[in-house]
C-alpha cells in the first residue's frame, strides 16, 4: 500500500487551514465555536470509494466546477500503480472546500458514487473513540447518501464508512465519526433499534479491536428467550418482530395444555450474530403495554449455575443474628443495622405463637457492608444481651463445621460423640 505522503502532490501542504473571523463585531462565543470547528475543517478533501479507473483529470474537472482547484492526486500502489480507491483534492480556502463537499458528495464517477470528507491528519482526532459509533443490520440497498441524511441531523460528521465485499456490495454494517461526543450519544439514543429501509438497525459505541476480542470470548448463541409477552402475541407475531434481524428457523409462544399462553417464548436464528443483534435491539421493547425481556435462551444446567451464583452472592451479604432481645422486631432491627449500608431484607424469627426466638437475619446490598456490620455489631450489647452476628451459612456448611467441632472434641476427650441428625 502507498504511504500517505506519496499522495501529496508537489509542495502543497494538506494541513488544516485555520480561519479567524474578520468582522470585529463577532462575539467571543462565536469565535470560540469557529475555532473548534476549524480544528476539523480543512481546505483539503478526501475523496473515497472511487471506481478504480477514475483519473486525476476526471476528479479535477468535477471539482473545478465549484472553485479553482490547487491540486488533485489519485493515490496509487507504489508497486503496481493501480488506484487505491481514494484521492485528495486541495483548494486554497476552507469555504471552497466546504462548498465542494456539500454540492459534490455522492456524485457518480464512472457509475459509482464518491464519498467526500475533510482530510484530517491529526491522529488524536481520527483515533478518538468517544465520538465513533458502530452501525449494523443495515439493509443491503442502503447507500451513503441515505446513511448521511439519517445521521447528520445529530451533528457534524467527520467520517463514515459502509463496509463492502470485493464486489462492492454492502456487508450490512459500517462506522461513523461525529465531531462531538454529545452528537454520538444522541445518535445512539435516538437511532438504536430504529427501522431504516425495513430493518431495525443497531447503533452503539465503536469498540476497538482488543475490546471486540474480549467480547468475542462470550459464547455465541442462536436461540433467544422472550418473556413478559402479552396474551395476544402469537407465533406469527414473533416471526414478524424477529424476522427483521435475520433468517429464523423457528418461533414459538409457549402454551399450557388448554392452549392458553404462558406469556413467554423462543426464537431460533440461523445465524448467531443475528440472534445477538435481536437481543440488543428488542430487549426492553414495549409491545401492547408490556416491556419485553429478550436474552439468550439457557439450558437447565446454565440456569442452575447462574442461580447458584446469585445465591452465593446473596449469602455473602446475609448475616445471621442470635441472642436478640425479646423486644426486638423488624423495624428496630433495620434501624440498628442501617448505619452500615443498604439493607435489602431483615427478619426476626418467631414461633407458632408469634413469640421471638431471639434470632434473625439481616441482608445487605454488598458483602463489604455486611462485613462492616459483623465487625462492629458482633458482641455489642443491645438491651441486656451481647449480640452474636456472623455470616449466614447453609445447612451443608453448618454440618461440616459441626463435624470439625465434634472431631476436635473427640480428640480432646478421647470419646465418640454422636453427630447431630437432620431431617431428610
Amino acid at each position: 500500500m502507498a504511504n500517505d505522503k506519496n499522495c501529496v502532490e508537489g509542495n502543497i501542504e494538506m494541513a488544516n487551514i485555520h480561519v479567524r473571523p474578520q468582522n470585529p463585531a463577532v462575539s467571543q462565543q462565536e469565535e470560540a465555536v469557529g475555532n473548534v470547528r476549524n480544528r476539523f475543517v480543512s481546505a483539503s478533501l478526501y475523496v473515497g470509494d472511487l471506481e478504480r479507473s477514475v483519473t486525476n483529470r476526471q476528479i479535477y474537472d468535477l471539482f473545478q466546477q465549484i472553485a479553482p482547484v490547487v491540486s488533485v492526486r489519485v493515490c496509487r500502489d507504489n508497486v503496481t500503480g493501480s488506484s487505491l480507491g481514494y484521492a485528495y483534492v486541495n483548494y486554497n480556502t476552507v469555504e471552497n472546500a466546504s462548498r465542494a463537499l456539500d454540492q459534490l458528495n455522492f456524485t457518480r464517477l464512472n457509475g459509482k458514487p464518491i464519498r467526500i470528507m475533510y482530510s484530517n491528519r491529526d491522529p488524536s482526532i481520527r483515533k478518538s473513540g468517544s465520538t465513533n459509533i458502530f452501525i449494523k443490520n443495515l439493509g443491503r440497498a442502503i447507500d451513503y447518501k441515505a446513511l448521511y441524511n439519517v445521521f447528520s441531523v445529530f451533528g457534524h460528521i467527520l467520517s463514515f464508512k459502509i463496509v463492502t465485499d470485493e464486489s462492492g456490495r454492502s456487508k450490512g454494517y459500517g462506522f461513523l465519526q461525529f465531531e462531538q461526543e454529545e452528537a454520538a450519544k444522541k445518535a445512539i439514543e435516538k437511532l438504536n433499534g430504529m427501522l431504516i429501509n425495513g430493518k431495525h438497525v443497531y447503533v452503539g459505541p465503536f469498540m476497538r479491536k482488543q475490546e471486540r476480542k474480549q467480547g468475542n470470548d462470550i459464547a455465541k448463541f442462536n436461540n433467544v428467550f422472550i418473556k413478559n409477552l402479552s396474551e395476544s402475541v402469537n407465533d406469527e407475531d414473533l416471526k414478524n418482530y424477529f424476522g427483521e434481524y435475520g433468517t429464523i428457523t423457528s418461533a414459538v409462544v409457549m402454551r399450557d395444555v388448554d392452549g392458553k399462553t404462558k406469556c413467554f417464548g423462543f426464537v431460533n436464528f440461523e445465524n448467531a450474530d443475528d440472534a445477538a443483534n435481536s437481543v440488543e435491539c428488542l430487549n426492553g421493547k414495549k409491545v401492547d403495554g408490556k416491556e419485553w425481556y429478550v436474552g439468550k435462551a439457557q439450558k437447565k444446567s446454565e440456569r442452575e449455575s447462574e442461580l447458584r451464583g446469585r445465591f452465593q452472592k446473596f449469602r455473602a451479604a446475609n448475616l445471621y443474628l442470635k441472642n436478640l432481645d425479646e423486644s426486638m422486631d423488624e423495624v428496630k432491627l433495620r434501624e440498628l443495622f442501617s448505619p452500615y449500608g443498604t439493607i435489602t431484607s431483615c427478619k426476626v424469627m418467631r414461633d407458632f405463637c408469634g413469640q421471638s426466638k431471639c434470632s434473625g437475619f439481616v441482608s445487605f446490598s454488598s458483602q463489604n457492608e455486611a462485613a462492616r456490620a459483623v465487625g462492629e455489631m458482633n458482641g455489642k450489647f443491645v438491651g441486656r444481651k451481647p449480640l452474636y452476628v456472623a455470616f449466614a451459612q447453609g445447612k451443608e456448611e453448618r454440618r461440616a463445621r459441626l463435624q470439625v467441632y465434634f472431631s476436635r472434641l473427640q480428640n480432646t476427650l478421647g470419646m465418640q460423640p454422636a453427630l447431630p441428625t437432620y431431617p431428610p
